[in-house]
């Protein structure tokens, strides 16, 4: 089966927020966006591919929510600054796992 499109769709989406370093407003917002944009895409394959993309998304999807939080329960400038970069940084793995898994099974 062929996933170039949701696999086009997640490089895109990475290479959008692997820059973002600075914790504001809209960097959260591009963050949040693309996370939603993400789930949408690995329901797709999980609909598509149930035995390669399930774990992806159940763990991989709960993590992210669980970052996501951290994110927005931070108390400190600080906390906030690194809660964001981590959920940049988990976002960013997870695109890159999943794209990988759509490499292997072209």
């Amino acid at each position: 089966m062929g996933y170039a499109k949701e696999r086009g769709k997640l490089e895109k989406l990475s290479g959008k927020i692997v820059g973002l370093d600075i914790y504001n407003e809209k960097n959260f917002a591009i963050l949040v966006d693309s996370h939603e944009k993400y789930s949408h895409t690995i329901r797709i394959l999980k609909n598509k591919e149930p035995e390669l993309f399930m774990e992806l998304y159940t763990n991989e999807l709960q993590e992210l929510k669980g970052v996501r939080n951290a994110v927005k329960e931070s108390e400190t400038d600080e906390a906030r600054q690194a809660n964001f970069l981590l959920y940049r940084d988990t976002i960013v793995r997870i695109m890159g796992k999943t794209i990988d898994i759509t490499k292997q099974t072209n």
